[in-house]
């Protein structure tokens, strides 16, 4: 859809062949409407590909490949076809590099021009963000702050009047033609925002290539480090229109969380104790066969922590050669089920799922309340996800740590005794008062911190024992780490109430920033001088304050 909408908001950068043109053979933009767009060729089949009878359709369909096909058209019959080559071109921009010519129409705006040239594609690439191209950029330390102080150095602020379309310079094409180029000689039947890049590198002579320069960044380094990445599979598997995907195992990312990766990001609350459950559910995982822990405990015990404190260890290297590397990724089944209303698709699903954790060789599932497996996705006679995934639980080809409580394990596992015999219960106790002291004594830091607040010991300690008193429907650690929880919310809650000056002052403060923003947008800068005179002895106020 991001590809549709684009192009429909592109409709006159490139006029269509029969209403781009009057007899007269001069332009005639008012004529472009979105229906002579449509008809001529821009609607979408999905967004891999185009429908036959489309005036587009030549570019895709018979024996020869896209570029090909593209470059026959750019070459053979250059003025009339090139229309057609840059369609085709956005048809196969990924995601990224669509939200690139976006930006770059925005940053057109911003400037107040009726253009989109060089220097705001180098804006677009800089200030997308997560692709190749921002990420070298990024690696050579442009930033879109310097650039875009440079590039307003050398064209300045236009006129402020900018039309709904803002048509691309000639330098603009010739870069989204290179870019063209550069995808080919890749062999990419796509066009990313490295390509751009490559093609505004290989363009050289606009204002990017200046702006460039003035930031010290050398164009052959750039080039060099942009292939390097391309050829570490930064970019694996683009679809056009849509996103890229930087992994190999697409379906995985969407539907799972790599807890392995947050332990090593220090993302994860340190799990104190649980030492021996940690260590038996390793000791199943070593098995050749049926090496499928379930961790069977009441809700709020714990289960899950284990999986995390697991995944702790591997990525601090504490476990055995038989799981060292591997990743502990936890599968969101109601994500996994959602959206599936045809018979099939589910399956669909799971067996992609099920094929990229048998090819990477290095994945371990945690499926929290692991018994919803059974029935999911089952309609109609449909095969549900328990005996999808029986037959590689039972070969060894899927190693999954699940999770439930005892009831719904008695319910429901014990009842389907082929998949009983393919987990190996792991049972997780309720901790005692002392130990869920020390799990809160564990977790105080990153309570503190969020709540900016100190808890003493004794706090801590009455928690764990008041919960366990006083609180007999729920269980420990859970119950104690939310009173605290709930405890250091109202304080922090209480605190931070401010005095009926300090809101007035603050009201005042908020009202002199916004005519400062509107002075500065209309380049009135005498009025910004005092006014920031002003903001800056609010602020000091505000500061000095005492809060209640």
């Amino acid at each position: 859809m991001a590809l549709a909408q684009f192009c429909v908001s592109h409709a006159a950068l490139f006029p269509c062949p029969r209403h781009g043109l009057q007899q007269t053979g001069k332009p005639k933009r008012s004529s472009l409407r979105m229906s002579a767009l449509l008809s001529n060729g821009l609607r979408m089949k999905s967004v891999s590909g185009l429908r036959g009878a489309n005036s587009l359709g030549s570019l895709f369909i018979g024996s020869q490949d896209f570029h090909s096909k593209a470059a026959s058209s750019m070459f053979s019959r250059r003025r009339k076809s090139s229309r057609f080559v840059t369609r085709a071109m956005f048809e196969r921009f990924t995601e990224k590099a669509i939200k690139v010519i976006m930006l770059a129409q925005e940053e057109a705006r911003r400037l107040g021009h009726n253009f989109v040239g060089t220097e705001q594609i180098l804006l677009g690439l800089i200030g997308e963000g997560t692709g190749i191209a921002a990420k070298v950029l990024k690696s050579m330390g442009i930033n879109l702050k310097d650039a875009r102080v440079e590039v307003e150095k050398i064209i300045g602020r236009g006129s402020g009047f900018v039309a709904v379309e803002i048509p691309f310079t000639p330098r603009a094409k010739r870069v989204l033609e290179l870019s063209l180029e550069e995808a080919r000689q890749l062999g990419h039947n796509y066009i990313g925002s490295e390509h751009l890049l490559l093609g505004l590198l290989r363009e050289g002579e606009g204002v990017a290539a200046r702006v460039l320069e003035n930031l010290g960044a050398d164009p052959s380094n750039i080039r060099t480090q942009v292939i390097r990445m391309v050829g570490e599979g930064n970019e694996v598997g683009v679809v056009p229109g849509g996103s890229t995907s930087s992994n190999k195992m697409p379906t995985l990312e969407e539907y799972g969380t790599n807890l392995t990766k947050l332990a090593e990001e220090g993302k994860l609350d340190p799990v104190v104790g649980r030492q021996t459950q940690i260590e038996r559910v390793t000791q199943i995982l070593g098995r050749r066969t049926k090496n499928n822990p379930c961790l069977i405990g009441e809700p709020g015990v714990g289960k899950t922590a284990i999986a995390e404190g697991l995944a702790q260890r591997i990525a601090s290297g504490d476990v055995p050669e038989t799981i060292e590397g591997k990743k502990v990724i936890t599968l969101d089944m109601g994500l996994l089920v959602a959206g599936t209303k045809y018979r099939g698709e589910f399956e669909e699903r799971l067996k992609k799922l099920m094929e990229e954790i048998k090819q990477s060789d290095e994945i371990i599932l945690f499926i929290d309340e692991v018994h919803t497996l059974i029935g999911a996705g089952a309609a109609e006679g449909a095969i549900d996800a328990a005996n999808i995934l029986k037959p590689a639980l039972a070969r060894g080809e899927l190693q999954c740590i699940g999770a439930t409580t005892l009831d719904e394990y008695r319910k429901h596992i014990e009842k389907d005794p082929a998949l009983e015999r393919r987990f190996q219960p792991v049972r997780v106790p309720e901790p005692s008062v002392e130990e869920a002291i020390q799990i809160l004594r564990g977790l105080r830091e990153r309570y503190e911190i969020h709540h900016k607040l100190r808890y003493t010991d004794e706090a801590l300690e009455a928690a764990a024992k008041l919960s366990y008193q006083y609180i007999s429907d729920r269980f420990l650690p859970d119950k104690a780490i939310d009173l605290i929880d709930e405890a250091g919310s109202r304080v922090r809650l209480r605190h931070a109430q401010l005095p009926e000056e300090a809101r007035e002052l603050e009201k005042e403060l908020r009202q002199i920033t916004k005519s400062k923003n509107e002075a500065v947008r209309s380049q009135d800068f005498e009025k910004v001088r005092p006014v920031n005179c002003v903001i800056e002895n609010l602020s000091s106020g505000l500061r000095l304050m005492p809060s209640k």
